[in-house]
């Protein structure tokens, strides 16, 4: 049944390929096209030269459709992949909560966040730190990875408060990094949505403020069909970004420009779900590629290329 919903995907992408570059060829400037389906045309028209040189979203699957992560019942969050101890890490914004799951949302362990407030994102540096991104201060902290059970203290840890927008509960909601070029990516939802860079990070949180902060409204500006950015992933295999947009139900994948090269829909039908995608929160990819997705309230999805 896979194979088949496959196959009607694909030829129904076919179908309009060949309608859309009819209207291109016929009628360029007269007939009003929606901006997914002229993206899908780009997507396709530029197909053999990203294919292998990309994530390509378009390939991917889904391998676990809307599995419930065990313990969790309401506010699971951002999403990172520990390639040191094979699983992720997930955090629950209400109560404060870090959370070790597997690839299959099994539980691990769990981590009651004190003094936290409104956690939203979680992403792995490497060296045993992890990350997470208060929305409403705007504030970045970076802890250790636990290593026994218990209560993880706010005070016990740098931190660094950015302050970009009005306090309001539409700051940070995403945050991605790059190891190699030691550059953090922060998404800001919406009203209005961002993409920051942040250089220097560890250094600051560390003492040294030679702080930048680079504003990637270019980049996303012309995404107009992603309303909303609900999270970031930076893949070091490519150096591609991918954005999340939960109103669009849709993943972005950008180079290293900021130009599009693929996309992916979340709707019911599409990538093997048999439901939309209904609330994403958060996103990561492991060391083989499988893209995995949290969802609120509970919910996690597992996608891999085919």
């Amino acid at each position: 049944m896979k194979a088949i919903a496959r196959l009607r995907e694909h030829a129904g992408r076919k179908f309009w390929l060949g309608g859309l570059l009819l209207c291109l060829l016929f009628a360029a400037g007269q007939v009003h096209l929606d901006e997914r389906l002229l993206y899908s045309l780009r997507t396709a028209l530029n197909e053999s030269s990203w294919e292998h040189r990309s994530l390509w979203l378009p390939e991917y699957r889904v391998r676990i459709d809307a599995q419930p992560v065990a313990t969790v019942k309401d506010n699971l969050s951002g999403l990172t992949w520990d390639e040191r101890r094979g699983h992720l890490w997930a955090v629950v914004n209400s109560p404060s909560e870090l959370l070790a799951i597997d690839r299959e949302g099994g539980f691990i362990a769990r981590y009651p966040l004190q003094g936290f407030e409104d956690v939203e994102a979680v992403t792995y540096l490497g060296d045993d730190l992890l990350l997470v991104a208060e929305e409403r201060r705007q504030a970045l902290v970076m802890m250790p990875v636990p290593q026994q059970a218990g209560r993880l203290r706010r005070a016990d840890y740098p931190s660094l408060t950015l302050a970009l927008h009005a306090d309001e509960n539409s700051g940070f909601e995403g945050v991605g990094y790059d190891r190699a070029g030691n550059r953090l990516f922060v998404v800001k939802e919406h009203s209005p949505r961002k993409l920051y860079e942040i250089r220097g990070l560890r250094a600051a949180l560390a003492g040294d403020m030679r702080l930048e902060i680079i504003d990637r409204q270019a980049w996303i500006e012309d995404k107009d069909m992603a309303s909303d950015l609900a999270s970031v992933h930076f893949d070091e295999r490519t150096g591609h970004l991918v954005l999340l947009s939960d109103e669009a139900r849709m993943l972005l994948e950008l180079d290293g420009n900021g130009e599009m090269v693929s996309f992916r829909s979340l709707w019911s039908g599409f990538a093997g779900l048999e439901d939309s995608v209904p609330q994403g929160e958060g996103l990561t990819l492991d060391a083989r590629g499988d893209l995995y997705l949290v969802s609120e309230p509970n919910l996690l999805y597992a996608f891999e290329r085919r």
